[in-house]
């Protein structure tokens, strides 16, 4: 029982209602009425049959976004940046420049400080500024450190 005719006829038909192509495999027949749809010989026929139901167009099916979405949420709380997910080098995803950045910024910043209460007088700020600039503290803590083992009485601690 041949229905690709029909089957096109219905596309051409589907198409025209809606406003946008419909293919030939979208097309839905009604398995119990094939006897009906092989004798649908004219487009007049077909559209009868449209509306009665027998013929119908299936809904179009995208992609669902549902699982994306899922892993950009869990992306933005940090997950999923385990070895398998990374492209780049350690120095692409956290450049040299920006760890020394963040670094000499924050070590810039408690120099100034404690300049700023008395605690080092301008030209201890001036050695240190220059040591911190040398590369010679990991961390501020480090920096205190060796200030405390210069003979320097830092501030807040009894």
């Amino acid at each position: 029982m041949m229905i690709t005719n029909q089957k096109r006829l219905a596309a051409a038909i589907f198409s025209q209602r809606e406003g946008r192509v419909v293919g030939i495999h979208r097309i839905w027949i009604d398995k119990d009425y094939l006897d009906d749809v092989a004798n649908a010989v004219q487009k007049d026929d077909v559209r009868r049959l449209i509306d009665e139901g027998i013929i119908k167009a299936r809904p179009l099916v995208g992609t669902s976004r549902s699982r994306a979405r899922k892993a950009s949420a869990q992306k933005s709380k940090g997950r999923r940046t385990g070895q398998g997910s990374r492209k780049g080098t350690s120095n692409s995803r956290h450049p040299r420049k920006e760890r020394w950045m963040r670094t000499i910024r924050a070590q810039r910043r408690a120099l100034k400080e404690m300049r700023g209460d008395k605690s080092l007088t301008p030209s201890e700020y001036r050695y240190y500024y220059r040591k911190a600039k040398g590369g010679s503290y990991r961390s501020i803590s480090h920096m205190r450190s060796n200030m405390e083992i210069d003979g320097i009485k830092l501030g807040g601690e009894q």
